[in-house]
């Protein structure tokens, strides 16, 4: 938890960083210890040095900073809200031991600053983990139990053939949303559509083969038996998932989740430039974004690399009765975790107790110079496609899952939310 990718942290840094703090300490008067040097060897060399993820590492740097601090010389200080976890008074051995076999078993997770909430994603990711498992460990269906398992599987491919659309006509949209040099959203809606129809061609090739394999047409290839498979067991089939936009959702819910986004752009190609975009509806939203920059760029003839986004959150209203701004667009789809929004003092606030997910505001995504921006005190949100947080690494340093950091208004600092893993999704898991 906290992390957006899983490092194997190990002895060797925890003992080069113990042996570095007693040497600092030792070489210090005990007034001056040198935080910020004991902050960078460990934060930046030791665990550090593992790190690949620039979130990952300003994350591991905020915790950090909650125990190499001048607070802990105080007696008064402790590690937690609740006041279990303290610095120990001078005391002999025994003293000591006593302390530390008198803290719980099981670490709460107020001592990595995080919501109480974070037990309840870890038991989740941990009962996801043991059923993953054991759906491997599964035998092969025996011929006895074949044929019920393919007319189950044949059942679910002939309902989801007929829920498929078809696919866009690009020519058609070609023509009716030509490539404009004022209008970058033209070229988005037809990128998108290009990559749908590569998504829809795939997921309907793959479910016409699987049905003539099971009527014995054609031979049940390697590929048709993973995919059987994985109708069987509710999950995204890994050949969809090869051409589809990053998700974590069952079958039936990856299902419903792409008739929406197709709807989304089949309403644009036929009642034009939504007031409001769905965010999270676009199979590449970066490419969303860097139309909206481009747009105010060539409007006000200002050079794209400087300009950025400022983001004003606004409150609902129905769809219908939104209009489109002048600069900029309107956003909606993305949800907060391990935290929520408050609508009535426009601020972050903490999540309530056993809600893991709240929908985000709607945003106003504002082009302006950067030399213009202003913000009040924030929260730098990173946005992710799922919740997993995980992807590639790219060129730029950041996740391919990653989409961009958000200025959230906040009345904490940054590093309150920080360790509390904090971000904005445009994916859940639910279906």
């Amino acid at each position: 938890l906290g992390f957006n990718v899983p490092y194997q942290f190990s002895d060797a840094d925890f003992i080069i960083s113990a042996r570095q703090l007693q040497m600092f300490l030792s070489e210090s008067d005990g007034v001056r210890v040198p935080f910020k040097a004991l902050v960078y060897t460990t934060g930046e060399c030791n665990y550090g040095g593992r790190v690949t993820d620039d979130h990952d590492r300003t994350c591991l740097n905020s915790l950090l900073n909650r125990i190499y601090t001048k607070n802990i010389l105080k007696r008064d200080f402790s590690f937690s809200d609740s006041g279990m976890y303290t610095v120990p008074r001078d005391t002999d051995l025994r003293g000591y031991w006593d302390f530390i076999t008198a803290l719980p078993v099981f670490s709460a997770p107020e001592v990595f600053g995080m919501h109480e909430n974070a037990d309840i994603t870890k038991d989740i990711q941990e009962t996801n983990l043991l059923c993953s498992t054991i759906l491997l460990t599964q035998e092969r269906v025996t011929s006895g139990d074949a044929g019920g398992q393919d007319k189950v599987v044949e059942t679910i491919s002939r309902s989801l053939l007929e829920k498929l659309p078809e696919n866009f006509d690009l020519e058609k949209i070609q023509a009716s949303w030509p490539v404009n040099y004022k209008e970058s959203m033209n070229t988005v809606l037809h990128q998108e559509c290009i990559r749908f129809n590569r998504l829809l061609s795939t997921v309907r090739e793959s479910l016409q083969n699987l049905l003539k394999a099971l009527q014995g047409f054609v031979l049940m290839s390697t590929e048709l038996e993973s995919l059987s498979l994985d109708m069987t067991n509710g999950k995204l089939p890994v050949l969809w998932a090869k051409r589809s936009y990053p998700s974590l959702k069952p079958l039936a819910g990856y299902t419903r989740d792409l008739i929406e986004r197709l709807t989304m752009l089949k309403d644009w190609i036929t009642q034009g430039k939504p007031d409001v975009f769905w965010i999270s509806g676009f199979y590449f939203t970066h490419a969303f974004l860097t139309g909206a920059l481009q747009n105010f760029a060539r409007k006000y003839q200002v050079p794209i690399d400087q300009i950025e986004f400022d983001y004003e959150m606004l409150p609902p209203k129905p769809l219908i009765d939104w209009t489109r701004p002048e600069d900029g667009v309107y956003t909606h789809g993305l949800f907060f975790e391990s935290a929520c929004w408050d609508n009535e003092n426009q601020v972050l606030a903490e999540s309530l107790p056993k809600v893991l997910f709240t929908p985000a505001p709607f945003m106003w995504l504002k082009p302006t110079k950067r030399d213009e921006i202003h913000p009040p005190a924030h929260y730098l949100c990173p946005t992710y496609r799922t919740v997993d947080r995980r992807g590639t690494l790219s060129t730029t340093g950041h996740s391919t899952n990653f989409v961009m950091d958000i200025r959230i208004p906040s009345a904490h600092e940054t590093s309150h939310w920080t360790n509390r893993g904090v971000a904005m999704l445009c994916s859940l898991t639910d279906g």
